[in-house]
């Protein structure tokens, strides 16, 4: 197939295509007679992997080193390690997203919840001391 059918296919970029050719993402391809490239049928499956696993945060240098040569060269034990991996990666980042939320709610909290005849200002400070002490605790 040709590269503006699987831009189709893919809904990838021609460019991006020809960018993962060149990046030894997806086999390199021969051009016909008439200087068009031509794609085999599992480029497209090839492609929705390497999207899918940057979706997921997979550099391309990870995806590359995972991706098999050919369709019976999975490293079975490598891209499993790889995988859950990605998975503690991503539980970290919850976490740290998670604790940012709270800590937003609570200044949020803090600034809706004002005490009558306290400035602004005021409040904010309070509210800046109040997460400093947070901090200082979480740390010891």
């Amino acid at each position: 197939m040709r590269i503006g059918e699987l831009a189709k296919l893919s809904g990838l970029a021609p460019s991006r295509i020809r960018f993962y050719e060149a990046s030894g993402l997806i086999k390199s391809v021969t051009r016909k007679a008439n200087g068009y490239r031509d794609y085999a049928p599992e480029a497209a499956a090839m492609l929705q992997l390497i999207t899918g696993a940057q979706a997921a945060g997979f550099s391309l240098d990870e995806i590359r080193q995972l991706l098999p040569m050919n369709a019976n060269g999975w490293q079975h034990e490598a891209l499993l390690g790889a995988l859950k991996r990605k998975v503690e990666e991503i539980e970290v980042v919850q976490q740290r997203l998670a604790q940012n939320k709270a800590q937003l709610l609570r200044v949020i909290d803090g600034i809706e919840g004002k005490p009558e005849g306290v400035a602004c200002a005021d409040n904010a400070q309070l509210l800046l001391n109040r997460l400093q002490d947070e901090r200082e605790k979480a740390v010891h």
